[in-house]
């Protein structure tokens, strides 16, 4: 399939991304590579899944304070 490129860039048609939310668009190696993502991958959507248990009470709350100082 071959389309104009715009100002705007380029539109992939709905048909070919059917049952994808999201999608990484990338250039490797001279081209351009539009992956779709899985939500159920990105380490982000697995964080607190397997929660352990602490005498930290306030985790969710201050959780920056304790990635980035520790204490």
């Amino acid at each position: 399939m071959r389309v104009q490129v715009t100002d705007n860039g380029i539109t992939i048609p709905r048909g070919m991304l059917e049952g994808v939310e999201e999608v990484e668009i990338k250039q490797q190696s001279g081209y351009i590579v539009v992956v779709p993502v899985n939500s159920e991958e990105d380490p982000i959507f697995r964080f607190g899944k397997n929660p352990v248990k602490d005498t930290i009470s306030d985790a969710s709350v201050d959780l920056d304070k304790y990635i980035y100082t520790g204490k």
